[in-house]
This record gives structure tokens, C-alpha cells and sequence, in this order.
């Protein structure tokens, strides 16, 4: 019988926010969300140049932690999450730490996308889901192994996710997604009328 194993496995974390660190109320969170978008001129300002549908803190907060209490305590639950995950992937850190480096807020609109990226410099990456209205799109992760098939044959549809070219998730209100910061993502066209709205984080090491 032959032995058939998977090597250079590509591991996606998932897992409610709330099993690890403070509790957080998902509705202040959403309301924060809101209102720092609201009130950013910088932000909206760096969407309207960038033609970045939606709005994103990215380029205008970099300290939302510090200035706000409910983004400190999902930093701690993060935190709790991201030493989970690495102690999963069984990294050897020494006498360093992952420690937060970007925490970012999302809100796409009906019609906005998020086109396929990395995370350089940073080590662990993810999003924990603050809004999803039904109808709203996923998440699309990349074999980072694609563009190295150039002469391979599609797979059935049946094909296990080890073994797609794209995975899509579907997250829910609450869950926190965790993944290696090299691993290629999207987010697909918001087909839903009202505003997708995440929290999107890296952790660098050092």
C-alpha cells in the first residue's frame, strides 16, 4: 500500500475571538469601528487618493490600541491567539517575541474589493470579523505553490483544500483568522448591501 503524506503544509488558524484573552462586546467594537472611520480625515482622505473603495485606518492610525481602550483589549485577545497559533507552528523563537507591529480597521461597502497581497516584514497576519452581513464575501487564500504549475492539470471539484489552488472561508461574526504573513489573499467583491467590517493586524518578531 503506498504511503502518501503532506509536506510543507500551509496552517489557517481559526477560532472565535472571544475563547482566549478579555472579553470584548462585538457591538462597541463595531460602533468604534464606525466612528474612528467617521471622524479620520486623514484616513479618508488617503482612500480617496489611493482609489481604495471603502475606508481603511492603514495609512492614518498607527497607535489604535493606545487610543482606544476596547482596540487594547482585543490586542491582548489577539495576542493570546497569535502565541497559540505559533506554538502550533512550532516556532523556536528563542529570546525573542511576536509582538503587534499594524492594527488596522476595514470597512468595505457594497461593490469594494481588497485585491490579492502579502504582508512583508511581518511574520503572523489575520483579521477578526466585526460586521459580515449575509451575502458578504469571503476570504480567498492562494497556493503559494500556483505559479510553479504551469503545466499541471486542473483538480476535481472535490479536491481536498490541501490540494486547491484557492481556498475560500467564510468567517463569521467574532472568529479571529490566523496564517503565515507570505501566504497570498484577497477579499472578493462585496455582493451585500451593507459595509464588511474587520480589524486586520501583523506581528513581526523581534
Amino acid at each position: 500500500m503506498a504511503d502518501l503524506r503532506d509536506l510543507f503544509v500551509t496552517p489557517l488558524y481559526r477560532a472565535r475571538l472571544a475563547e482566549l484573552g478579555p472579553a470584548i462586546e462585538g457591538g462597541e467594537l463595531e460602533a468604534s469601528c464606525l466612528s474612528i472611520a467617521e471622524d479620520d480625515e486623514a484616513g479618508q482622505d488617503w482612500c480617496e487618493a489611493e482609489g481604495y473603495p471603502g475606508y481603511t485606518s492603514y495609512a492614518s492610525l498607527t497607535d489604535l490600541p493606545w487610543r482606544f481602550p476596547i482596540f487594547a483589549a482585543l490586542k491582548a485577545c489577539l495576542d493570546e491567539h497569535v502565541a497559540a497559533f505559533a506554538k502550533d507552528l512550532q516556532f523556536d523563537l528563542g529570546d525573542k517575541a511576536l509582538k503587534l507591529e499594524d492594527l488596522w480597521i476595514n470597512i468595505l461597502p457594497e461593490g469594494g474589493i481588497h485585491t490579492a497581497h502579502i504582508h512583508p516584514h511581518s511574520v503572523i497576519s489575520g483579521t477578526t470579523y466585526v460586521a459580515m452581513p449575509e451575502g458578504t464575501s469571503a476570504i480567498k487564500f492562494e497556493d503559494p505553490r500556483l505559479q510553479m504549475m504551469m503545466a499541471a492539470p486542473p483538480r476535481v471539484k472535490e479536491a481536498r483544500d490541501g490540494l486547491r489552488q484557492f481556498v475560500y472561508v467564510q468567517p463569521e461574526v467574532g472568529d479571529v483568522l490566523l496564517w503565515e504573513s507570505w501566504l497570498r489573499h484577497e477579499v472578493p467583491m462585496n455582493m451585500a448591501e451593507e459595509e464588511r467590517i474587520s480589524v486586520s493586524f501583523n506581528y513581526a518578531w523581534g
